[in-house]
């Protein structure tokens, strides 16, 4: 097995692990890269289908090409869709930072998806190279009542055994991408013929690394229109991934702070 053989067999292991333990049981739908590795994923641990819904928790500012993908592929993939709103800004802790304040909106509306559908498990394609509060997730991670992130109380993972404790009003996030690399992310979308987004590839000396809401997501510097060159440009560059996400840019703390309160 190669290193892309391993991470898929350990990303699916952990997809039929959180299906046999956590239910109901929703994959988030985010549209972009890592969740949509993350459906294919699931694909293959289940057959061609996906057993449980996939979540779009909508902010209504994603760019059209994210629409049109999530509508072509919601029926191309026979996915069970759920869709979820989020609240206006104004309703959100005004202490944060504009952009933080915009991105949290999504905080508060995956929040109230999760408790109207009762969701003892949520998948979630985060990885650990890709902001340094991620670092300290864990693969099965519990999350409080009022969907609290406590980072100092992380169950212990040996052996790929994951803990799923449950009390009242709390749930598990299930991070399959958690091992993963940006750069290992392409890789598997060159070698399995993953559908993306075009955004994601160069027009006019600029592509999106990262996507996110059209107001607080800038496009890269960059001249990779294919997925060939996307990892050619990886294999060199030392720019962040989150480099175009306005939040990442106001205040050291700030994602930490909405990690902690529920963020993605």
């Amino acid at each position: 097995m190669d290193d892309l053989d391993q991470l898929e067999a350990q990303s699916i292991f952990i997809l039929r692990e959180a299906y046999r333990k956590l239910k109901p049981l929703s994959l988030l739908w985010s549209l972009g890269k890592d969740s949509n590795v993350m459906v294919w994923l699931a694909r293959k641990a289940f057959m061609g289908h996906v057993p449980f819904p996939v979540m779009h928790v909508d902010t209504e500012k994603k760019f059209p090409e994210m629409y049109a993908f999530r509508d072509e592929y919601t029926k191309k993939w026979n996915l069970d869709l759920l869709l979820g709103y989020c609240p206006p800004v104004e309703e959100i802790d005004p202490s944060l930072p504009p952009a933080a304040r915009s991105a949290a909106r999504k905080t508060a509306g995956l929040a109230a998806m999760i408790d109207k559908h009762k969701f003892r498990g949520v998948i979630a394609g985060i990885r650990r190279d890709e902001q340094a509060t991620r670092a300290k997730e864990r693969v099965f991670s519990p999350r409080g009542a009022g969907h609290r992130w406590d980072v100092r109380n992380q169950p212990p993972e040996f052996w790929d055994q994951y803990a799923t404790p449950y009390e009242d009003g709390m749930h598990i996030r299930v991070h399959p991408l958690l091992a993963w690399r940006e750069i290992d992310i392409w890789r598997y979308i060159e070698r399995e013929g993953i559908p993306l987004v075009d955004l994601y590839f160069a027009k006019d000396g600029k592509r999106y690394r990262s996507l996110g809401d059209q107001d607080i997501t800038n496009p890269i510097e960059s001249n990779a229109s294919t997925v060939a060159e996307v990892i050619a440009e990886l294999e060199t560059s030392r720019t962040s991934e989150r480099a175009g996400r306005a939040m990442d840019h106001e205040s050291e703390d700030v994602f930490e702070r909405l990690r902690v309160a529920g963020y993605l």
